[in-house]
């Protein structure tokens, strides 16, 4: 031990001592560089993203990047870029120019510019011009925009504080966007004809020193900032990296450099004492699943799938402000990656589980390329935080279209044929899930909630957390304890006396998934309790074996008839007690698809029948 104690004073004393004097560090030229990108100077506090530096000499979101030639910055908020036409480090302005307007005679602005806690401002030299799009009603003496015009709605654009603000646009006109632009490239008697000429100058942005940098910067250093740690620093003249200030006293008093060095001595004492503990009670299972979950990424990560750093995502979701939704695995938040796509990530909990679902997630999804599987893009293990980045679906889950249970905002039910494609997408991701691979994958969570639906309303089955792989040859799997949702799990997964866990369990959740669809039309709440799953199926056998209505809307064409009584009557075979009963389904889709009459009305489970009735006691027929 005393061998130990003087190595760590020795390298306590160089430790210190050269940390003191500024030895062994580079110079500032290499901390703080200078870069040029076309016609713009990139200098301090602007610093140009190099994913391998985690320490930036500069300010903390004044990172930009140099793309043929020219400056890109992305501002908060939605995260939208600009093109940096200058940056003037006397008057400490920059001038900006969205990208999405570049090169337009007739531009439309889409957002509003926002800036953030970044240390930037509007400058005084900016007008704000004021977009309203898509106005139903209007002073007639005011001139519209043709080019903008949209049939018989018109849109306006006027300098804000104009004559017209005594007009209510805000309750006239769809959408408003305010942008900036510089006084002096703004005609305000021609607006019509130069407000794109306006929007292509580009505004100004004044900025100003981020106030924790003071300090550094009064005593002659450059502010940096530390990407991991999230820490401020200062980049100095002598090389070294400080925190705070430039200004070092340790030269002037020698009593100091022993102190430190007495210290520093005692504090790695301490710190290896309390590693070496810490190294003794640390699970010894949680380290082995850290290293599972690397040694699987590196053997079957795809090459086209991206890994993400928790820093990163934190940019691209704004610090998780826009929050989806959550389940039992963890949140999804909406973000926009650098090239503006929007992406949704799901956190997952670090609390749940050993990684499984993680590679569950991972190794099912990244095998597939389907129209209705929704694609996994990317992923983040960082520690103990993991994180998913799926494609963003803008319409939600199927869940928020079939129940209307929240009071605060109302979604539109979807018509009858909307639904039955939407059914009929979804068993086409099933098929390709347990047909279409390599290694048939079960999903084990088939319902409403795990159904997302992109701008057309195109379905894509998502969350294969509880996802189990199994060879294509291979019919059944063993799986330890029940899996899924209490309404949507099949009988044999939570008893195994019902008969073997195959794919036909998914079958089974699709099937619940589908009467869910039409009670939830029919407003009947089919999956709150056990019970009420079992009065919707008795209801609606009763009503096809006495041929009767089924009590839907009479407006219903023949058409949507036919396609109601097909979701149901495949729905019911697909709910069916024993496994070997219901169809694949490859048969489902066929039902779907079939002709009406083709059809039979399915015996009904001895699940859903009354004790010593005539259908709990009858045979059944096999549908492959």
């Amino acid at each position: 031990m005393s061998q130990f104690l003087s190595s760590l004073l020795i390298l306590s004393f160089f430790f210190f001592f050269f940390n003191s004097l500024g030895t062994n560090s580079s110079p500032l030229s290499t901390r703080c560089p200078t870069h040029h990108c076309g016609n713009v100077t990139i200098s301090y506090p602007f610093w140009v993203h190099n994913v391998s530096e985690q320490l930036l000499c500069g300010y903390e979101g004044f990172g930009v990047r140099c793309e043929k030639g020219k400056v890109i910055l992305g501002l908060p908020g939605d995260w939208h870029t600009y093109y940096v036409k200058d940056i003037n480090y006397t008057d400490y302005t920059l001038t900006l120019v969205d990208i999405d307007v570049t090169n337009q005679s007739c531009p439309r602005a889409s957002h509003n510019v926002s800036l953030g806690t970044l240390p930037l401002k509007y400058s005084s030299m900016d007008l704000n011009l004021s977009f309203n799009f898509n106005c139903t009603f209007y002073p007639p003496t005011v001139p519209s925009i043709p080019c903008l015009n949209i049939g018989t709605n018109r849109s306006y654009v006027f300098v804000e504080n104009h004559e017209t603000e005594d007009f209510d646009w805000s309750k006239n006109c769809e959408e408003k966007v305010v942008v900036p632009v510089k006084q002096t490239q703004i005609n305000t008697g021609n607006l019509i004809g130069g407000f794109g000429m306006a929007m292509n100058g580009g505004f100004l942005l004044d900025w100003g020193r981020v106030k924790n940098c003071g300090t550094c910067e009064s005593s002659g250093g450059y502010c940096g900032y530390n990407i991991i740690a999230e820490e401020l620093f200062c980049f100095c003249n002598d090389g070294i990296i400080r925190r705070g200030s430039c200004k070092d006293h340790s030269r002037t008093n020698i009593l100091w450099l022993f102190v430190g060095l007495a210290a520093s001595g005692v504090g790695m004492l301490l710190t290896y004492i309390t590693i070496r503990w810490l190294r003794s009670k640390r699970s010894t299972t949680s380290t082995k699943n850290g290293r599972d979950l690397e040694a699987f990424i590196r053997n079957y990560r795809p090459p086209a799938l991206n890994r993400y750093k928790f820093f990163e995502l934190k940019k691209l979701t704004n610090s998780f402000k826009d929050e989806l939704g959550q389940g039992g695995y963890g949140r999804v938040y909406r973000g926009r990656l650098l090239n503006g796509r929007l992406v949704a990530v799901k956190v997952l909990n670090a609390s749940k589980g050993n990684g499984e679902e993680f590679i569950n997630e991972v190794a099912s999804i990244s095998r597939t390329s389907h129209v209705n599987i929704v694609t996994l893009l990317g992923f983040c293990i960082d520690g103990l935080k993991r994180a998913l980045i799926y494609e963003f679906m803008p319409n939600g889950s199927l869940e928020k279209f079939i129940h209307n249970c929240s009071s605060e905002k109302i979604t539109p039910l979807l018509e009858w044929e909307k639904l039955f494609q939407i059914a009929i997408g979804i068993a086409r991701g099933l098929e390709y899930l347990h047909r279409g691979c390599n290694t048939r994958i079960l999903h084990f969570d088939i319902k409403p909630h795990n159904i997302l639906l992109d701008e057309n309303f195109c379905p894509k089955i998502s969350d294969f957390g509880l996802a189990k792989l199994c060879t294509q040859e291979g019919s059944n799997i063993s799986i330890t304890g029940a899996r899924g949702t209490i309404g949507y799990i099949a009988p044999e997964v939570f008893c195994r006396n019902f008969g073997e866990v195959s794919h036909k369990s998914d079958v089974y959740s699709y099937g619940m998934m589908m009467l869910e669809i039409v009670g939830g039309k029919k407003k009947i709440d089919v999956v709150v309790s056990h019970t009420s799953e079992i009065y919707f199926s008795h209801l609606i056998y009763r009503c096809l074996e006495l041929d009767s209505d089924l009590g839907f809307s009479s407006n219903m064409t023949i058409e949507e008839n036919e396609m109601v009584r097909k979701m149901i009557l495949a729905g019911l075979w697909c709910i069916q007690t024993n496994p070997f009963d219901r169809p694949s389904i490859s048969k489902v889709i066929e039902m779907l698809e079939g002709n009406i009459e083709a059809l039979k009305i399915p015996p009904k489970p001895f699940l859903f029948s009354p004790p010593g009735s005539p259908a709990q006691e009858s045979s059944t027929t096999s549908i492959l």
